[in-house]
C-alpha cells in the first residue's frame, strides 16, 4: 500500500524527453495510487505537469550553479524537506544523480552510485528512451509501463479560428542544432502542394523559428502561423484536429505524435531515431543531410501511408 507515502519523480527537460516520460508518469501513479507524488521539473513543463492526473504537486528546479550558494542551499533544503519514501529519477543525468546524496540517500530508482534500485543495464544508453525508462521502472518493481496517453488534455481552441482541413508544420528546432532542420524552401513547396489539395499548412514554433516560418508564409499565401501563440497543452489539442503533421526532430513533434496525429518526422545525422523517435502513427524519414531530402518523398509519406503507417488509413486523402 502507498497510503501516506511521499514519492518524488524527477524529469527536468527537454520537451521530447518530457513527453516520452508520460507513460512512466502514468505507471508510477498507478503503482502508488494512494501516495502523494511530487514532480521535480523545470519551469517550461510546470503547466503541462499540473494539468496532468499524475502529480499532487510540482516543484521547480532552477538548476542553480554550485557558486550560487544561496540558491543551491535553498534547493538542498527543499529536496531534503519531505523525507521521500521513494524517488524515481527519470532524468538520470549527472545533475539529477547528485540529488541522491543531497537528499540523504533515500530509496532511489536511477543510476546514482549506491542507489537502492539501480537501472543495472550497461547498454541502457543504446536503448530508445521509452524502452529504457520502462526497463528502469521494471527493475524498481513497476512491471508495466503504458504508452503515453494525453486524452486528459483540454483546451479551448476557438481563438485560433483553425481551418476545416489543415496539417501542422514544425519547421524549426533548437537554434544551436541547425543541421536538424529541413530547408524552409522545401517546407514552402510542400505547403503549396498541400494547398492545391485544399489542405492549409498551420505552422508552429517560437521566436527562434521566425526566419523559417516567415519564408514559408511568404512563399505560400495559403499557409498560416500559430507561432508564439500556443502552449504545450494547445499543441496537443490542435494536433487532435489536424489531418496530419510534418516536422523536424524537435519537441513539438513528440507532443503531436502523442496526441495521436499521424506524422512524418524528419531526421538528419544529428540524431538517431532508434534512440528518440516519437512513438505512434509516425513515419520516420532520415537523410544524413536534410538538404538532400526532396519534397516528393515527404509528400508520399503523408499521402500514401508508408511502412510506419502501413496498417493505418492514409494521413491525408
Amino acid at each position: 500500500m502507498s497510503a501516506g507515502k511521499r514519492i518524488m519523480v524527477i524529469k527536468l527537460s527537454a520537451l521530447g524527453d518530457f513527453v516520452q516520460a508520460m507513460g512512466p508518469f502514468a505507471a508510477i501513479r498507478a503503482h502508488h495510487r494512494d501516495a502523494r507524488i511530487t514532480l521535480l521539473t523545470t519551469r517550461p513543463y510546470v503547466q503541462l505537469a499540473e494539468a496532468s492526473p499524475y502529480f499532487d504537486e510540482v516543484w521547480v528546479d532552477t538548476r542553480p550553479k554550485p557558486w550560487q550558494v544561496s540558491a543551491f542551499m535553498g534547493l538542498r533544503k527543499l529536496l531534503r524537506s519531505a523525507k521521500f519514501d521513494m524517488v524515481y529519477d527519470l532524468q538520470t543525468s549527472d545533475r539529477s544523480s547528485t540529488y541522491f546524496h543531497i537528499m540523504g540517500d533515500p530509496p532511489w530508482s536511477g543510476i546514482a552510485s549506491g542507489c537502492s534500485h539501480p537501472h543495472a543495464n550497461p547498454d541502457r544508453d543504446s536503448m530508445h528512451t521509452i524502452d529504457r525508462q520502462a526497463e528502469q521502472l521494471a527493475m524498481a518493481g513497476i512491471p508495466v509501463t503504458p504508452p503515453a496517453d494525453l486524452s486528459w488534455v483540454k483546451a479551448d481552441l476557438a481563438r485560433f479560428a483553425l481551418p476545416a482541413r489543415f496539417i501542422l508544420m514544425v519547421t524549426g528546432g533548437a537554434p544551436h542544432r541547425l543541421a536538424k532542420r529541413w530547408p524552409a524552401d522545401r517546407f514552402a513547396a510542400l505547403a503549396n502542394r498541400l494547398a492545391a489539395q485544399g489542405i492549409v499548412s498551420v505552422l508552429l514554433g517560437t521566436d527562434h523559428d521566425a526566419e523559417q516560418i516567415e519564408a514559408v508564409l511568404a512563399a505560400c499565401p495559403h499557409a498560416c502561423s500559430l507561432a508564439g501563440r500556443t502552449s504545450f497543452i494547445d499543441i496537443v489539442a490542435v494536433a487532435r484536429q489536424a489531418v496530419g503533421a510534418v516536422g523536424n526532430d524537435t519537441g513539438p513533434m513528440h507532443l503531436i505524435a502523442a496526441a495521436g496525429c499521424p506524422a512524418a518526422v524528419l531526421f538528419s545525422a544529428d540524431s538517431d531515431p532508434a534512440l528518440c523517435e516519437p512513438r505512434g502513427a509516425v513515419a520516420v524519414i532520415r537523410r544524413d543531410d536534410l538538404a538532400e531530402l526532396d519534397v516528393d518523398t515527404v509528400m508520399a509519406a503523408l499521402t500514401e501511408g508508408p511502412a510506419a503507417l502501413r496498417d493505418r488509413p492514409p494521413a491525408l486523402a
